[in-house]
């Protein structure tokens, strides 16, 4: 059950645990440890009032969908740190959509087209996430994932805190 709270909320793509696992390994590996609060997520919304009730009954409306194929389509060193990039037209529709109706509460951030990405590496460099871009691009081929659903997230200046999931249909 869902409870408001006076933190922000973030929302998140959930993605099903066996195609996170691979995500969750690099970036154990990868992301400083001082900094790697997080396993590995796909961040839709980046700040949402968390006492704003309509927010997780907009998100349960959604998620009266199926499951929904992602492509991961390469990898990007974003001068800090590497991410992969996920392409789907379904999503970026999807995510269009719940911009419409979140409008009234986006910050700048949120209101921008989405740009779909796990990072794996960040707060690093330029010279290590370039190495690591170069090893992952090396052997890369476009892969599949399925979305299950949406998380809902406190933000807590560093680390999250799990609020609720609102999963699609298994059809």
């Amino acid at each position: 059950m869902y409870k408001l709270q006076p933190k922000p909320v973030i929302v998140t793509l959930e993605i099903a645990s066996a195609d996170m696992e691979q995500f969750n390994t690099l970036r154990a590996l990868h992301f400083p440890g001082h900094a790697n609060y997080l396993e590995a997520h796909l961040t839709l919304f980046y700040r949402l009032p968390g006492m704003e009730a309509a927010i997780p009954e907009i998100l349960q409306q959604y998620a009266q969908r199926p499951v929904m194929p992602l492509q991961v389509s390469g990898v990007v060193n974003f001068g800090t740190g590497v991410a992969y990039t996920l392409q789907s037209s379904m999503l970026q529709e999807l995510h269009a959509s719940l911009q419409k109706d979140f409008d009234p509460w986006l910050v700048k951030q949120d209101r921008h087209p989405l740009r779909p990405h796990i990072t794996i590496q960040n707060k690093v460099t330029a010279f290590k996430a370039a190495q690591l871009h170069a090893q992952l691009t090396e052997s890369f081929t476009p892969f599949d994932i399925t979305a299950v659903g949406f998380g809902t997230w406190a933000y807590l200046r560093g680390p999250w805190k799990a609020l609720d999931r609102f999963m699609f249909e298994e059809r």
